[in-house]
């Protein structure tokens, strides 16, 4: 279905580097990108544009805009978002989305990585050795900085070597600007991400190649959980997963998998009844 074809990464982050790599020896597709897409019109991490819709639908939109810009009929975008573990919510955590479009046989395939994997964070700093501070934790100069003013205003963003940084934090003090220092998440500036991104594109390549049973459409991935995994110590139902669902888009195939992580029961510590 694939083998042979053109496949548009839309991205301008220079996210081919990773993803195209597995999905060429996966798909045997051959990637390019588009170098008059504006990926930054959905949506910039620094908020000069903010993302309409969710980021399923920026990925969506890249998708479209790639294929129309192109003539190719068949994409791959990505998009990100960072902020707290949904679980452990003092974590800071990357949602790293991948989003497959062939318009040819009418398939949308979604992906997601969830990973603590990230360096994102960000702090007000009052002199250069607090910022220093910061960047060494943030694993500069392999990853970028961004230096904004208190109100959110972009002074410099795609910082990468010393030198520049204590240049533009310097700039900000003479003139009487507070500051406040960000890591910056753009995948070209960031490599903690762009692994991410890559684990992101083999779950894809795993989620293209599970076909459907019924009608053999690609995409037959899990579309819903049930919860209810037993406690091993009370058997009340906790909120781990008992089912996973996979269900097709093409033709309504639904299939249940019972105890989908190899356990019959839950630890107590996740019980809300044994551990309220």
């Amino acid at each position: 279905m694939f083998d042979g074809r053109d496949l548009c990464i839309a991205t301008m982050h220079q996210k081919e580097t990773f993803i195209a790599p597995v999905l060429e020896q996966a798909l045997g597709v051959r990637c390019f990108t588009c170098s008059e897409l504006n990926t930054d019109l959905m949506g910039t991490f620094t908020g000069e544009i903010e993302r309409s819709g969710t980021p399923v639908e920026a990925a969506r939109q890249k998708c479209i805009r790639a294929m129309a810009l192109t003539g190719c009929d068949l994409a791959v975008s990505s998009e990100g978002s960072f902020g707290s573990h949904p679980v452990v919510g003092f974590i800071p955590c990357d949602e790293e989305i991948l989003f497959f479009c062939d318009r040819k046989h009418h398939i949308e395939i979604v992906v997601r990585e969830l990973s603590t994997k990230t360096n994102f964070a960000g702090d007000d700093v009052q002199d250069f050795e607090a910022l220093k501070q910061f960047a060494l934790r943030a694993r500069f100069p392999s990853h970028g900085l961004i230096l904004k003013d208190l109100s959110g205003r972009v002074i410099a963003k795609g910082i990468a070597d010393w030198d520049k940084l204590s240049e533009k934090f310097n700039q900000a003090l003479c003139i009487g600007v507070p500051v406040k220092v960000e890591t910056d998440m753009r995948a070209h500036f960031n490599p903690t991400r762009m692994r991410v991104i890559e684990a992101c594109a083999h779950k894809l390549v795993a989620a293209i190649k599970s076909s459907c049973p019924a009608c053999g459409m690609p995409g037959f991935v899990v579309t819903d959980a049930e919860p209810g995994l037993p406690c091993e110590l009370c058997h009340l139902p906790t909120r781990s997963s008992l089912k996973h669902i996979r269900t097709c888009k093409n033709c309504g195939h639904r299939n249940e998998i019972l105890y989908p992580h190899q356990k019959q029961f839950e630890d107590p510590m996740y019980c809300d009844f044994c551990n309220p």
